[in-house]
């Protein structure tokens, strides 16, 4: 299969195993929704700009721009979609439009605070665009891809859906708790962190694989987005002055979010 047009060429010696439909940069997942609007993000002791996000395990970032201290893929360059190939063949996808950044020890809301580091967050220790899957409540998965930074990764938390919405809408029905039925509408589908698990079928069996080789789930370049809102994360207000950092971006305006943040949007738009 050849290169997409418009996408950049593909390293000289891609990794054993690798999709051609990925030839293109594992441009990182949160590439707009971690730079765009969002500047430099002060930390406890001074610690200073934002520093998670998912590499590039081939092909690099294209064009970069400064976001805080770090060099940041350029704000609005591409979004992505995730593609989840199902054991039949059907393809599901779809657009990022929502995510949470940790950045690693010094984050009081990361499962590596303190650097601590243990079997169940050990994905986030490897390889950036290394998947994250954890259980919460017993019951739901999450999903992260690892970043750049020991412990530092970005949790997905809500999708546009692209492609396979009946395949979708038919695992959230089989695996939601307490369904009561009713069938569910698009905008509901993948509208959180455990709901877009469920509606790709995503579950423990993830955990640690990787992106660029994987043939069950992958990324692929997006449509560009120009307005992101930079807000605080969601469900984290243990985690002290860290429960208020605006780490979590989503897509201002897409109804496919899982919560918005209108102080958030009035700040970015003041």
């Amino acid at each position: 299969m050849g290169r997409r047009p418009g996408t950049p060429a593909p390293a000289p010696t891609p990794p054993p195993g690798a999709d051609p439909r990925r030839e293109i940069a594992l441009l990182p997942v949160a590439s707009v929704l971690l730079c765009a609007g969002a500047g430099s993000t002060p930390g406890p002791g001074g610690a200073s700009g934002i520093r998670s996000w998912v590499g590039f395990p081939r092909g690099g970032f294209g064009r970069e721009s400064r976001c805080g201290s770090r060099q940041m893929p350029a704000p609005r360059e591409a979004q992505q979609v995730l593609v989840r190939r199902l054991d039949d063949g059907t393809e599901l996808r779809g657009r990022i439009v929502e995510t949470e950044a940790y950045l690693g020890p010094e984050d009081e809301a990361a499962h590596s605070r303190g650097g601590r580091q243990t079997p169940r967050n050990r994905g986030m220790f490897m390889k950036p665009g290394t998947l994250y899957v954890y259980l919460i409540y017993g019951m739901y998965f999450c999903m992260n891809v690892s970043s750049r930074g020991d412990g530092a990764c970005v949790l997905l938390r809500a999708l546009e859906p692209l492609g396979g919405l009946e395949a979708m809408r038919q695992l959230r029905s089989t695996l939601r708790k307490g369904a009561t039925g009713r069938a569910l509408k698009d905008r509901e589908l993948c509208n959180g962190p455990s709901k877009l698990c469920q509606a790709l079928a995503i579950d423990k069996s993830f955990d640690q694989r990787d992106l660029a080789t994987d043939e069950a789930v992958w990324l692929e370049q997006g449509p560009r987005e120009s307005a992101v809102v930079a807000a605080a994360r969601v469900g984290i207000g243990h985690a002290g002055e860290w429960a208020h950092k605006p780490l979590r971006f989503y897509v201002q305006g897409s109804p496919w979010v899982s919560v918005v943040d209108r102080a958030a949007e009035r700040t970015a738009q003041a």
